[in-house]
């Protein structure tokens, strides 16, 4: 885990922009976390919780939801019944789908390749992206002198980059990064994620709430898919606890007030990363100036920038 006090975003004909804690009055700008840590030490703290039954493994087999309970059938027999459901399984939510749920898919025809990297040189704790012709490439800092890739790409670069061999596949990254961390050396197996957006109908039904990627996906080019969940879940958390111990969780009232709370946020953030991978994915001489001099437009401008990194960093302007 790394934090950030550097950002370095460039664009495909010298468009730059660069953001900094310092600058800003912060400490860090992000933090980067590898993910199978993170998810560890989440399973472990939940594994702690004296409040809490885990039900591990199982398999829902069926979703119905009645004027006063859910109820969930497993494929073992077993049967739950709560005023509540939380959908917190993932894009492809299997109690969004039965709860009678639309998603609305729109795939990118892109794949993100992942990957993390020793460096030859040290990273200084900024994150970099460039925006280039054959796709978005972030290096983002994970630890002394190691790095996490991500590379949105077309399908058909994602796959040509998923078969090439370790020291070609270093190569061919550290040609996309200008070389700024130098040389570098393949730490894990590379893997390949389809990028689409998803909105769904409705964030609630009675009984039934949506958190997290079984809400909303957004392209990956912001870094910001995993704190809407955050985001998801900590409103969602705050509106149970403030409920009186006769009010029903499961109430569509309550679950409307936690859906307009979240609509904001992933909808800005949909529309606006879709936006930018749309601009960046024109091959226009014409589109690639005037983008490129948005860039270079807003990194003179410091209260757009401090803007920028507010809402960035506190979720607000």
């Amino acid at each position: 885990m790394c934090s950030v006090r550097e950002m370095d975003i460039h664009g495909d004909d010298g468009g730059h922009l660069r953001f900094s804690s310092h600058d800003a009055g912060l400490v860090e700008l992000a933090w980067i976390v590898e993910s199978s840590l993170m998810l560890s030490e989440l399973w472990e703290t939940i594994k702690r919780q004296h409040n809490v039954t885990l039900l591990c493994p199982a398999v829902c087999s069926t979703l119905r939801v009645e004027t006063d309970a859910a109820t969930l059938s497993l494929a073992d027999g077993r049967v739950l019944r709560a005023r509540l459901v939380v959908a917190a399984d993932g894009a492809n939510s299997w109690v969004r789908q039965h709860a009678g749920i639309g998603a609305d898919l729109h795939p990118y025809g892109q794949h993100a390749v992942v990957a993390n990297f020793a460096t030859e040189r040290p990273h200084g704790q900024t994150a970099y992206q460039w925006f280039r012709k054959d796709g978005i490439v972030a290096l983002l800092p994970l630890g002394e002198q190691v790095v996490s890739l991500v590379w949105s790409c077309r399908d058909a670069l994602a796959e040509q980059l998923s078969e090439l061999d370790d020291v070609a596949f270093c190569e061919r990254v550290r040609e996309a990064s200008g070389g700024v961390v130098g040389g570098l050396r393949l730490l894990s197996a590379r893997a390949t994620f389809p990028l689409r957006l998803m909105r769904v109908d409705k964030v609630v039904k009675p009984r039934v709430a949506l958190i997290g990627d079984a809400a909303h996906a957004i392209h990956p080019l912001s870094g910001h898919g995993i704190n809407l969940g955050f985001g998801d879940v900590d409103v969602l958390a705050r509106q149970l606890e403030s409920l009186a111990p006769w009010e029903d969780p499961g109430d569509l009232a309550m679950l409307r007030r936690y859906e307009r709370a979240r609509a904001e946020e992933p909808l800005l953030l949909q529309y606006a990363t879709h936006a930018l991978n749309r601009l960046f994915g024109t091959e226009s001489s014409a589109v690639s100036h005037l983008r490129n001099l948005g860039m270079n437009l807003t990194s003179g401008l410091p209260v757009l920038k401090d803007a920028l990194v507010r809402y960035a960093t506190l979720g607000h302007f």
